[in-house]
């Protein structure tokens, strides 16, 4: 009667071995909580979402107030070539590029 029994335990035995190493894959697979709460303590919140938009608002100011500078400088540079020109053309002297 033993004889019977070994077969079936070494039967089951099998089929649970092959069932825990699917379980096994499966806790691979799977996130674990402390896996989820790691991952939802490293989310962005709205104040990092803030503290980004402002950073690049300044940024953009300081962009848009640097272009505006240097359109002023243009206009005063080409100012200058202007008089440089005229000045040039009175005293007779030929200017080369």
């Amino acid at each position: 009667m033993n004889q019977d029994f070994s077969e079936l335990i070494k039967y089951l035995d099998e089929k649970f071995a092959k069932i825990e190493q699917r379980f096994s894959k499966l806790f691979q697979i799977f996130a674990t909580k402390q896996d989820l709460k790691e991952s939802v303590e490293n989310l962005s919140t709205k104040e990092d979402l803030n503290n980004l938009l402002n950073a690049v608002d300044a940024y953009a100011e300081k962009a848009d107030t640097y272009f505006q500078e240097m359109v002023a400088l243009a206009h005063k540079v080409d100012r200058h070539e202007r008089w440089i020109l005229q000045l040039a053309e009175k005293l007779g002297v030929k200017l080369e590029y």
